[in-house]
């Protein structure tokens, strides 16, 4: 290992071994930083080999080479290295087939300051030894080459140097919605950079619906930054508690214990984050996610509730206009932050009475639409909220079929929404087995009785 000279060891290996598979995959970015990269500048030599290969392969066929292409020179052409070093370059290889780089951005401008400094830095003392023999515009070109080196030269994707790319799997990681049936149709659920919207009228528990969906993503262990603009931090809090134990919203403050014995264990977290309405907007998310991102907290799931009541960033003469753009830019979040982003949507006055709510009742700005990803409406008529029932219609989505309408049992009381197999007679309460099966979901005589008893048996447990 060289020490006269400068090198990653002080950015540790996770960043080098981060650097070097943005190198392979990257191949745009390999063009911008090759440049300026000397291998030497890696201090671990499973890395020095592994890049070699890579620059060597671009060298000689002038392309960028393929995973499997890496592979059978992995397999083949490592005679002449050390055992353990090759044994190194395996392992490094199988690691990182099919895992994804943290903090990009950082690593990608990080390591092209350092790399262009360097180049500048040679430059500038070979420029020394010009002084004296060269002339002024000589030396003047030494050091503009070297500034034009590493400079961003991505036009875009290239359809024939960029031919491996398309062929890659693309790794959405959706994150569950919580409901096999839904995350059937939209390939396991919401995937990152994308922007999923519930539409219901006023009343029909939208709020609720996002809950479940936060709820259903702790469970797979993410973090979840749920962002409330009508209700508060604590009552949000509560509706998670009911969520995820099954104890009733009014009975919470019986079950404090039991409560968090049940959550204390649970594999996610949830940072829940209250804005008066119309105080906050997508800048103002955006700032909080950075402070968290830069306390190492990154999201796996945000939940803005709801879009409908951010400030717009600018002011425009129409609502449906600064609705639009706030949608827009919550999409964009999602893309910058790599990670799913749920809202919802009120429907205008027609949603109320509708069977099925399609997205001709969504309120203000029907280009809210083209925006996002995955759409779906919770319709509840009087006597749907009297048996807990109601629709989910499946109102568009990018990733599979649409169009399609499911039962659902939506209880309030404790946040739990289930899709029901659907049957012939869905709004009859007594012809639904999935309904009648539920204690909570009989009327509210029984379903009070019920409560009742549940208290009174942990209450003899808890003495």
């Amino acid at each position: 290992m060289q020490t006269d000279k400068a090198n990653f060891g002080k950015y540790g290996k996770t960043f080098q071994e981060g650097l070097v598979q943005l190198i392979f995959e990257d191949r745009p970015f390999a063009d911008q930083i090759t440049e300026v990269l000397d291998v030497s500048f890696l201090d671990l030599e499973y890395l020095r080999v592994f890049l070699r290969k890579t620059v060597d392969y671009r060298a000689r066929y002038d392309r960028h080479p393929s995973s499997s292409t890496m592979d059978t020179i992995i397999h083949t052409d490592l005679a002449d290295e050390e055992p353990l070093v090759v044994e190194q370059v395996k392992e490094y290889f199988n690691k990182i087939v099919g895992y994804e780089v943290g903090d990009q951005e950082f690593i990608k401008e990080t390591s092209l300051d350092f790399c262009r400094k360097q180049t500048l830095k040679e430059a500038m003392m070979k420029s020394v030894g010009l002084l004296q023999t060269c002339s002024f515009d000589e030396i003047s070109a030494e050091i503009n080459n070297a500034l034009k080196l590493g400079s961003d030269n991505n036009f875009g994707y290239d359809y024939i140097a960029d031919f491996e790319a398309r062929f890659v799997p693309k790794h959405r990681k959706p994150v569950s919605t919580g409901w096999a049936d839904i995350d059937n149709i939209v390939g396991g659920g919401l995937g990152k950079s994308e922007l999923g919207v519930v539409i219901a009228p006023t009343g029909a528990g939208k709020s609720m619906v996002l809950v479940h969906l936060g709820a259903a993503a702790l469970r797979e262990g993410k973090t979840v930054v749920h962002y409330t603009l009508e209700l508060q931090e604590t009552v949000i809090a509560n509706r998670y508690d009911s969520c995820i134990t099954g104890y009733p919203l009014d009975e919470i403050i019986n079950f404090k214990e039991e409560v968090y014995e049940e959550i204390k264990d649970i594999e996610g977290s949830l940072i829940i984050k209250e804005y008066p309405t119309k105080s906050a907007s997508t800048n103002t998310i955006k700032a909080h996610l950075s402070r968290l991102i830069k306390r190492g907290i990154n999201p796996g799931l945000i939940i803005i509730d709801y879009g409908d009541l951010l400030k717009p960033v600018i002011v425009r003469k129409e609502k449906r206009n600064e609705l639009e753009s706030i949608y827009e830019e919550m999409r964009g979040i999602s893309a910058e932050v790599q990670c799913p982003v749920w809202t919802a949507s009120q429907t205008n006055r027609a949603g109320l009475s509708a069977e099925v709510i399609t997205m001709e009742q969504i309120s203000e700005a029907f280009n809210k639409c083209f925006v996002a990803d995955f759409i779906f409406s919770v319709s509840r008529t009087i006597e749907d909220k009297q048996n807990n029932l109601g629709k989910i219609f499946i109102a568009k989505n990018r990733n599979g079929p649409d169009g399609m309408i499911y039962p659902i049992f939506m209880d309030t009381s404790n946040v739990n929404i289930k899709i029901l197999p659907k049957v012939a007679n869905h709004n009859n309460a007594s012809s639904n087995p999935a309904v009648v099966t539920s204690p909570v979901s009989l009327g509210p005589v029984a379903q009070k009785q019920y409560l009742q008893a549940k208290y009174t048996k942990l209450r003899r447990k808890i003495k």
